[in-house]
């Protein structure tokens, strides 16, 4: 569980690090490379709630 908390977060702080690259630069390839960190971010996310979710039922 920790794994999982550990790699969204830095998810997000990566996601975060491309956003302000972009806004820095102006170069859309950090723009695209934070939504495709962002999307993987949700996945991560929602893959850790459904463990959850299922601890929860068995």
């Amino acid at each position: 569980m920790l794994l999982f908390r550990w790699t969204v977060l830095l998810l997000l702080i990566a996601a975060g690090v491309c956003f302000a690259f972009y806004v820095g630069t102006g170069q859309a390839h950090f723009r695209t490379w934070g939504v495709v960190i962002l999307k993987w971010t949700v996945i991560a996310a929602l893959g850790f709630f459904a463990v959850l979710v299922l601890e929860r039922l068995l």
